[in-house]
């Protein structure tokens, strides 16, 4: 056993000493192999190569297929042009109130009518007997009323009346028991004839009073009773009264003097209930209906001024329903209209949206389209070349746009279309 052991401890010893003799070694890091360093050059490599071909991208144009105007300052006027429509100011549309059938004409589209002019004729048999039924009800729940009001009075009349005869019985039986009162104190009647006349005399103080209790307990009644017979009365009459409207509504009539248009019916047409016969547009008085971009609702409100040759117009109406991208607005004149203006009629007009005021100017033309104001081409001082700027621009009218920042006033910029140069960086100018 003891050299047993001997042997295992230089085998430990022995395996140990190799252990301690062996070099470790250490992993170089990722970014220092050759591929990875071959990587980041290529890299680098290539965003010179775009920062260079971005920066150098350029195209050679000629100079004659170029707009160019100047930077500017002077007043910009806040205005737009629209074209508006020559409206009549007030219209009237004609609708049957009830339906039926065109028995006669008595006008033709485009008449000029006044106020109850007579247009045409319908009949409503179903109408008619519908009317006529109404009547005999109404005349029938009324007469029904009138009864029941004769009653009550004679039911009042009749209180009064009792009441006379009882205070006329009172009156007689205390004379009456005077007299036996004397009579009796002679012993010339019995006591019982005495005792009977007192008794009857009581009967009929108590009946007095109960008549009277009765009679104000009727009056009450009676005249809650009469003021609800009344109103109904009243309720009756109106809706007898509307009916008879309804068939007088047969005639359609014109409700205010103006042309009428849109009026197209025949002899025995059926019309029906709500249906629209035309429209009645006052005469002279017009107005100007405006279509505007959806791009100014936030800027259009009531009383904005607009210009038409000599005439101002005002913004009456802002209807904000956006269709198509546009929406609608009234203008009235402010005073005298043009005499010879007709509804239809097409009208030129400038919209003021702002006061005028001292601004850096350049033209408003077709680049704007393409770079959206956010940049433009700045030509150079000998005009050999222009190059690309940002820019910020404010408002616009038809004419100009209001510079903010980016250019100076005297400087030079490309105004014609950039469609064929919105990658490019520099133009270089061909000025053969």
């Amino acid at each position: 056993m003891t050299q047993l052991s001997s042997i295992d401890a230089k085998a430990k010893s022995a395996h140990s000493g190799a252990t301690m003799d062996r070099k470790v070694k250490k992993a170089k890091p990722w970014y220092t192999t050759p591929y990875a360093l071959i990587a980041v050059a290529l890299f680098v490599l290539f965003g010179f190569y775009k920062a260079f071909t971005f920066e150098s991208k350029s195209l050679s144009v000629d100079g004659q297929r170029l707009s160019v105007a100047s930077v500017t300052r002077g007043t910009f006027e806040d205005f737009i042009p629209v074209r508006g429509r020559v409206v009549p100011s007030r219209t009237l549309y004609l609708d049957a109130i009830e339906g039926g059938r065109v028995e006669r004409i008595l006008v033709e589209d485009g008449a000029q009518l006044a106020a109850g002019d007579l247009i045409v004729e319908l009949s409503n048999a179903s109408l008619q007997l519908n009317v006529l039924g109404n009547e005999a009800r109404v005349a029938e729940q009324l007469n029904n009323i009138r009864s029941i009001e004769l009653n009550l009075e004679q039911n009042r009349l009749q209180h009064k009346r009792d009441l006379v005869d009882i205070e006329y019985q009172i009156k007689l039986l205390t004379r009456k028991l005077e007299r036996e009162a004397s009579l009796l104190a002679t012993n010339s009647i019995s006591q019982s004839q005495y005792d009977d006349t007192a008794d009857e005399l009581y009967w009929y103080k108590q009946r007095l009073a109960l008549t009277k209790e009765s009679q104000a307990s009727d009056a009450r009644m009676q005249e809650s009773q009469l003021a609800f017979l009344k109103s109904t009365g009243e309720r009756l009459e109106h809706n007898l009264e509307i009916s008879r409207k309804n068939l007088e509504n047969m005639n359609v009539r014109a409700p205010v003097g103006g042309k009428l248009s849109g009026f197209s019916v025949e002899v025995g047409q059926s019309i029906g209930r709500g249906e629209r016969l035309g429209q009645i547009d006052t005469p002279d008085d017009f107005k100007v209906s405006v279509l505007v971009d959806e791009f100014y609702l936030p800027r259009i409100d009531l009383g904005q001024q607009a210009v038409f040759d000599d005439y101002r117009l005002t913004i009456s109406k802002i209807y904000p329903q956006v269709q198509n991208g546009q929406f609608e607005v009234d203008l009235t004149f402010n005073q005298q209209q043009p005499s010879d203006i007709r509804r239809g009629q097409t009208l030129q007009m400038k919209l003021t949206l702002g006061d005028a005021s001292e601004a850096v100017l350049i033209p408003n033309s077709a680049f704007y389209q393409d770079t959206g104001g956010n940049w433009v081409f700045v030509v150079s001082s000998d005009g050999t070349q222009a190059t690309r700027r940002s820019v910020r621009l404010g408002r616009r009218n038809n004419n100009a746009i209001e510079v903010i920042e980016g250019l100076s006033v005297g400087e030079q910029v490309i105004t014609s279309s950039y469609a064929d140069y919105l990658d490019m960086q520099v133009l270089y100018i061909d000025q053969k």
